[in-house]
């Protein structure tokens, strides 16, 4: 007769096996999507800075400092003279978590997301430059913060 210490262990074993084999869990597989509440922080981040920008060059430079990043805010950053108005395009918002500021070897702190946008630069009421390219956005306790837009 087998030895009994033996025989538990074949029979742990087999169960352990058995529950390997268990039920499949149905579904498909989805890569993460924004929120809707991620969507309106960030879309809200932009109505603010445009309406900052209406109000003039001293309004917006306030709301760029309130809104950098608070692991960022030390970057010696100087924003174009004028005013911005960005108008981002709401479809190409994603997920961006493998990305780090320029020149930074650590990611932020929150949830980043990167969206395009156009960046026009104004200045006395006139527009004196248009550039089309990327902004990242970090969520960070339920409120976007950014990155300010530096001049050069």
């Amino acid at each position: 007769m087998a030895d009994p210490v033996l025989r538990v262990a074949a029979v742990a074993l087999c169960l352990l096996a058995l529950t390997a084999c268990g039920p499949r869990v149905s579904g498909t597989a989805r890569p993460l999507k924004v929120t809707d509440v991620e969507r309106e922080l960030v879309t809200s981040y932009f109505t603010a800075l445009n309406e900052a920008g209406a109000q003039g060059v001293a309004e917006q430079r306030e709301l760029l400092a309130e809104t950098q990043h608070p692991d960022f805010r030390d970057a010696g950053c100087e924003p174009p003279g004028g005013t911005i108005r960005v108008e981002p395009t709401l479809s190409t918002l994603r997920l961006d978590p493998s990305w780090t500021p320029p020149g930074e070897d650590e990611h932020p702190r929150g949830v980043v997301l990167v969206i395009a946008v156009t960046l026009t630069v104004v200045r006395d009421g006139a527009e004196v430059g248009s550039q089309i390219g990327s902004q990242h956005i970090v969520l960070l306790n339920g409120k976007a913060y950014g990155f300010a837009p530096c001049a050069g």
